[in-house]
């Protein structure tokens, strides 16, 4: 089974349901975001999270922005409205260029259908939103089915490979992207077993990534962040994917914390690293790695593991929750 983390229910007065990612993997909630101030709180505090997924909730995010309106509401007010929702859902998250991507898409897309036609009106502008929004979302899928389908060939027969944090069908409106070259691959048949770091200090590997390849019936083995350098140099990886959360012009890529020091490590032991990631991850408009915004988060998620603090009063706590591998440490 692979898991659908998000879809929009009705028309342009509908909702949006998702996974709540933050349950997983105790309970299977869904979470129906039917205003755009849930939505935003969903993006912040990781109900919806990964990449892609936050840029198709974003695009929908303006969907239920614009429910705000009064009926009455003219065209002008309308865009006006649409791109204060924009600027406000843009101040969720810093690192994942998607949200950005599909917030400036939907909005470019409202604009120009206002400027092209004479009698649109507030009905006609919202269901051009809601086709935009629409339209991002199946083409995700899209590429998450050709990411798999293009690079399953890296895995072979009887392989082991290692990925990190969760880019899989939680992280995307699809299959995933790291997590669908492994999809495809189950698909043709091929034999291997993937070993999947538990992702401090939010346990993402754990808590989602091993979830979605158990419920799929891939062989997976959980380990902790700081085991996967001893299996290399075991022999017991042959291929290191993960996905992205922003692709700069140079080729260096932000992921989740820890995979620059995976990519280090596949580099000294000779074991090829790859991305997995859709075109709307790259921003072209940043020439390397060294200007992709950091997300800072806050210290009690290292403080505490769920309940339980696990660190003294007073101590300081450095918490990124991305960090940037280097182009010439990225084999494709």
């Amino acid at each position: 089974m692979i898991a659908q983390t998000l879809k929009w229910i009705g028309g342009v007065d509908g909702f949006l349901e998702l996974i709540d990612q933050r349950q997983l993997p105790a309970e299977l909630v869904r979470l129906q975001c039917a205003d755009i101030g849930q939505l935003y709180e969903a993006i912040k505090t990781l109900a919806v999270r990964g990449a892609p997924a936050i840029g198709v909730a974003a695009g929908y995010g303006l969907v239920l922005g614009m429910q705000q309106l009064k009926p009455s509401a003219d065209p002008a007010e309308a865009i006006a409205h649409l791109e204060k929702s924009a600027e406000y859902l843009a101040q969720s998250r810093p690192t994942a260029v998607n949200l950005f991507w599909a917030l400036q898409r939907v909005k470019r897309k409202a604009q120009e259908f206002v400027a092209d036609q004479s009698g649109a009106n507030l009905q006609s502008l919202q269901e051009n939103v809601l086709a935009e929004a629409n339209d991002i979302y199946a083409e995700d899928v899209d590429m998450c089915r050709r990411i798999g389908e293009n690079g399953q060939k890296f895995i072979k027969n009887g392989a082991g490979i290692l990925t990190h944090c969760n880019a899989g069908a939680l992280a995307t409106a699809g299959q995933g992207t790291a997590l669908s070259v492994m999809f495809e691959a189950q698909r043709k048949g091929k034999k291997f077993k993937v070993y999947a770091d538990e992702t401090r200090p939010l346990l993402q590997g754990a808590r989602l990534t091993a979830w979605e390849l158990k419920q799929a019936g891939i062989d997976v083995v959980l380990i902790c962040d700081n085991m996967a350098g001893w299996l290399m140099k075991q022999g017991q990886i042959g291929a290191v994917i993960t996905g992205a959360d922003r692709i700069a012009a140079n080729g260096d890529a932000a992921n989740k914390i820890g995979t620059y020091s995976l990519s280090i490590l596949a580099g000294e032991h000779g074991i090829p690293f790859y991305i997995a990631a859709p075109s709307s991850t790259f921003d072209l408009s940043i020439k390397s790695g060294g200007q992709i915004p950091i997300e800072q988060r806050d210290a009690d998620e290292v403080r505490f593991f769920g309940d339980r603090k696990i660190a003294p009063d007073g101590v300081d706590i450095y918490n990124p929750a991305f960090d940037v591998t280097d182009a010439e440490n990225i084999t494709a």
